[in-house]
């Protein structure tokens, strides 16, 4: 039996059926978008009444814990999935030891939020990169003439940084820093500390990626020196090294995985989704995939809201099943149009 007699070809099949009239176009779609499906990024900074545009990312800001709380009730109104916050302290150290207090800014911006939008899912990026003088994600120890991220020496502290923000209200954790074992780290103090009902959503595949040049204006997190590619995954790895650190993450206990950054990684989201079925998958659509269509909106090369629902349709087919996207909000307003 050949492929002709499982299909018949043309004329008797006519594959432009499937796409007219536009409701039995619509009808027939599999991959659809919805604001549940949506998280909402925030950055969050101290004082009241503060915002202050990021320059590369047209439309967003560093927010005072007021006017996130103000953000949060907007993303509840139009059903999004939650928000992740991003915090930027008055004071850094070598050690990120701002990300340690109780009153540090991500912990009170989750009160606040939980205060006035209980029902809003609230998810904490948990890294050191925002919150040490050196921009790297976590304390540094010196070989000869040469700084390198202390891996071990800094699991403690994200178990410490994930256990303040759970006492806040935060409801889902998601550690960023890729660093070897910090999975299991936070799992444990979580656990010992009695918030074993708290998930871990992993970034389980997160490459140093050149699609981060906005976020490292909006969190004011570059590095001082050198870059993250000594722990962040390489770009031309194999899909393979991105399945080891699924698998590793999950054996140490996250709840769900993301993969980050989404476009460029489509064929990951696809890996991920396929060989660990029943695991919620996420996906970050990073700034650099937001601003460049933004960039080439404003000088008339892309229409902003088809380009940005296409890259999202395709984000959700390849396999993630939540997407974090700077779009929130205007998705969920066309969606409803």
């Amino acid at each position: 039996m050949t492929s002709r007699d499982l299909q018949p070809g043309f004329p008797i099949t006519r594959l432009r059926r499937l796409r007219a009239p536009v409701a039995w176009r619509e009808l027939v779609r599999e991959t659809r978008l919805s604001p549940s499906e949506l998280v909402l990024p925030l950055f969050v900074r101290a004082g009241r009444d503060q915002r202050r545009p990021i320059a590369s990312m047209p439309g967003h800001a560093q927010l005072s814990v007021d006017l996130a709380v103000d953000e949060a009730r907007i993303a509840r109104r139009l059903g999004l999935g939650g928000v992740i916050l991003f915090g930027i302290p008055e004071h850094k150290d070598p050690q990120g030891s701002a990300a340690l207090a109780d009153a540090g800014v991500v912990q009170q911006a989750t009160r606040a939020i939980k205060d006035s939008v209980p029902e809003l899912l609230v998810i904490s990026d948990l890294c050191f990169c925002e919150y040490t003088d050196h921009g790297h994600c976590g304390v540094l120890a010196k070989s000869g003439d040469v700084h390198e991220l202390d891996n071990d020496a800094t699991l403690p502290l994200l178990a410490e940084q994930a256990v303040s923000h759970a006492r806040a209200g935060v409801d889902v954790i998601a550690p960023s820093g890729m660093l070897d074992g910090m999975v299991g780290a936070i799992r444990q103090g979580l656990d010992e500390a009695g918030f074993s009902a708290t998930p871990i959503l992993s970034y389980a595949a997160k490459y140093a990626s050149a699609f981060y040049g906005p976020f490292r204006e909006a969190a004011e997190s570059a590095p001082a020196f050198g870059d993250r590619r000594g722990y962040q995954m390489d770009a031309a790895a194999a899909a393979g090294q991105a399945l080891r650190e699924v698998d590793l993450d999950l054996a140490e206990g996250a709840d769900a995985v993301m993969v980050k950054p989404a476009l460029a990684y489509l064929d990951i989201i696809r890996t991920v989704r396929e060989r660990f079925p029943g695991v919620p998958v996420a996906a970050y659509q990073v700034s650099g995939e937001f601003s460049m269509v933004k960039a080439a909106a404003a000088a008339g090369w892309l229409d902003e809201r088809a380009t940005a629902l296409e890259m999202l349709t395709a984000i959700r087919r390849a396999g993630a099943g939540i997407v974090l996207t700077y779009w929130a909000k205007d998705v969920a307003g066309w969606l409803g149009a």
